[in-house]
């Protein structure tokens, strides 16, 4: 999975559209191969990153679990402390 790219499903609060887009973009890109789309190709580049968005909004929204929603802040500081870890930094 692209790195860019994080987990939105069960999180309390929910994932909001900006992180639903932000992720939709980064995915786009990654597809693409392209950061910026050519001129050419911004139309094209803006209506896959709206149904991309659409799609994850639809998929999160339906989405059942059984497990309690997870904490923004918990789950950030574990991020940080496996990123030590792995670059040295503990």
């Amino acid at each position: 999975m692209c790195r860019n790219i994080r987990v939105l499903h069960n999180f309390s609060p929910p994932a909001t559209d900006a992180e639903v887009g932000e992720a939709a973009l980064q995915y786009v890109r990654k597809i693409s191969g392209a950061s910026r789309p050519s001129v050419a190709n911004t139309e094209a580049f803006e209506r896959a990153v709206e149904a991309v968005t659409a799609a994850t909004r639809e998929l999160l929204d339906s989405l059942v679990t059984a497990a309690p929603p997870k904490d923004r802040e918990v789950e950030a500081a574990k991020a940080r402390e496996r990123a030590a870890v792995r670059y040295g930094r503990a």
